[in-house]
């Protein structure tokens, strides 16, 4: 699939300016300059961020009236509970909550919904069952701010209710004690992209404030913190990267017993951003996506080694049983996709059986090898539930709007949605949303590498790519950098394992450099030794036996024009 090539055009006099204000490389500097990162304090921000660079906690709408209310219930010793989403933000979110409160001597109940059998958010079954346990005051975390109806229901059991929440209102915000949300129109907070987790942290900041207790009362859990800022992809700049950045030092020294052990169970020689989004998220979320999402919370919870270790266990068991079920969809999804209409300009498949909590995975992965949106059906009792991929340029949720006439709901937004219809209608829902596609510019649409430098192999050196680990934590917003290296010469090239993988030699004058392509070895068939290719890719250290070495990781190549 042909590419386009967007290379940054770099302002060499602010580039310039960064080298010798902060004595780092040029590559380090065009980096930051190409991302907006130019003056003095912005460049100090990124690079060293510390405590004193958190907002103030009360900018937040109704902080003030959550936190007089919780106080009243440490005050009381009120029955509390706290109700979160099961994915990892969530039970981060709970996690740092309840051993918060839990060391100002209030006993607080969770409750996490079942993915498989309650979905997402507030539901009235569970409020019913909370109220029966007389709990007085719900607080919610990372759900909440579109649960007007089961929050009203909740009111009527004599519930109070505390909203906390990082998703987008709709026209009407919960009529309770407190919505603590920074996208809430009359918001007055620096910064609206915290995760749940993020917004739980800036309650416990608020709460230690007001209760007159010291910073490291709330800054001890930056590494669960983190965990769930990570895990949730929100864009790793202002505040969230000073989450990430802090909290990843305080996850390598790790005082959680369950993320401790679950950290060694992994086995990653470094702890940074890959370890989370790799290693952790998919074993907490695997919890999740199987029906046992109580485990992950468990875990983060418990200071016994051998029961961390028995739950670690568990998950790491849930997470091959995921991976097996998600290659188990994506063949039989392939299966279905070749013998089908390769001309569609989107992919609608269905299926008996296939398992709702892994099938966005595989819609992700469709999306992602096909460059179309995909949507996943799962049939069970006459009954479909799916979930949906887009591409860029490509409302999906607004798609949706238009091909709404046999689905029973929807939800989502313009990347990723959740549907659910009849058995029945399956094939005129796929049919009416391909023509809504096949009716857009949607075939006009090419994929586009962002690149952030072109630069001569002869220029790169082990330092230079050493220092570009200053711009982690990498994740949404904050993506590793990619450059542009053209008229390289093929040495030697190889498929690896079993023709999955490509691996390069790559030569210009008299420097060479290794190259790597994961799941890019059928390129083998269509290159050969002595042409002459520019490529695109991350630059890495490769340390084998001693030795480092610089290595690229290829993400496009293509025939030397020049």
């Amino acid at each position: 699939m042909n590419k386009k090539w967007e290379v940054c055009q770099t302002e060499e006099e602010k580039v310039e300016k960064l080298v010798k204000e902060h004595q780092i490389s040029y590559l380090l500097a065009s980096i930051l300059v190409s991302r907006g990162i130019t003056t003095k304090k912005e460049v100090e921000l990124f690079l060293n961020p510390t405590r004193n660079d958190f907002h103030d906690p009360f900018l937040m709408p109704d902080m003030k009236k959550a936190v007089n209310r919780m106080i009243k219930a440490i005050e009381n010793k009120e029955k509390v509970i706290i109700y979160g989403d099961y994915d990892v933000d969530g039970i981060t979110s709970i996690t740092v909550l309840k051993q918060f409160l839990l060391e100002r001597q209030l006993e607080v109940g969770t409750y996490t919904p079942n993915r498989l059998e309650e979905g997402y958010g507030l539901n009235k079954p569970a409020i019913e069952k909370i109220a029966k346990e007389n709990y007085t005051l719900m607080i919610t975390v990372d759900c909440g701010i579109s649960g007007l109806e089961e929050i009203e229901y909740a009111k009527s059991l004599g519930i109070e209710v505390i909203v906390t929440d990082h998703h987008e209102p709709g026209e009407t915000i919960p009529n309770c004690i407190a919505v603590v949300d920074a996208k809430r129109k009359d918001n007055q907070y620096p910064f609206n992209q915290l995760a749940g987790v993020g917004v739980v942290f800036k309650l416990i900041q608020a709460l230690c404030i007001d209760l007159g207790l010291e910073a490291k009362e709330y800054l001890k859990y930056l590494d669960i913190v983190c965990i769930g800022t990570i895990s949730d992809i929100v864009p790793l700049i202002d505040e969230n990267r000073v989450i990430a950045k802090l909290g990843l030092q305080l996850v390598a020294m790790t005082k959680n017993v369950g993320l401790k052990i679950l950290l060694d169970s992994i086995g990653y020689k470094n702890i940074n951003s890959t370890t989370i989004s790799f290693g952790v998220a998919p074993r907490i979320n695997a919890c999740g996506r199987m029906g046992a999402e109580s485990e992950a919370l468990k875990l983060f919870l418990t200071n016994q080694i051998q029961e961390a270790r028995d739950i670690t266990q568990r998950l790491n068991q849930y997470n091959l049983e995921r991976q097996e079920t998600e290659k188990k969809i994506f063949e039989q999804a392939l299966e279905q996709i070749q013998n089908s209409k390769q001309e569609e300009p989107c992919i609608v498949l269905g299926h008996e059986g296939w398992h709702h909590g892994v099938i966005g995975i595989v819609a992700s992965k469709v999306t992602e090898i096909y460059f179309k949106p995909s949507i996943l059906i799962c049939f069970e009792d006459g009954e479909g539930k799916g979930s949906g991929r887009s591409i860029p340029g490509f409302d999906l949720h607004e798609a949706l709007m238009h091909c709404s006439t046999y689905l029973e709901k929807f939800g989502g937004h313009s990347m990723a949605i959740g549907i659910s219809l009849k058995k029945e209608n399956f094939e005129k829902f796929k049919k009416e949303f391909e023509e809504y596609a096949q009716n857009t510019h949607i075939r006009d649409i090419i994929p586009i590498i962002k690149i952030d430098e072109e630069i001569e192999l002869k220029k790169i050196n082990l330092q230079m790519v050493k220092d570009l680990s200053l711009l982690e934590p990498f994740g949404e917003a904050n993506k590793l950098p990619l450059f542009l290296i053209r008229n390289l010469k093929i040495q030697a090239i190889r498929s690896l394992s079993e023709g999955k993988h490509l691996k390069l030699k790559l030569a210009q004058e008299n420097f060479a450099i290794e190259a790597i392509g994961f799941n890019m070895g059928e390129l083998t068939q269509n290159y050969s030794i002595g042409d002459k290719i520019d490529v695109v890719g991350s630059l890495e250290i490769n340390a084998f036996n001693g030795n480092e070495q610089i290595q690229m990781n290829l993400k496009d190549m293509r025939i030397s024009m020049s």
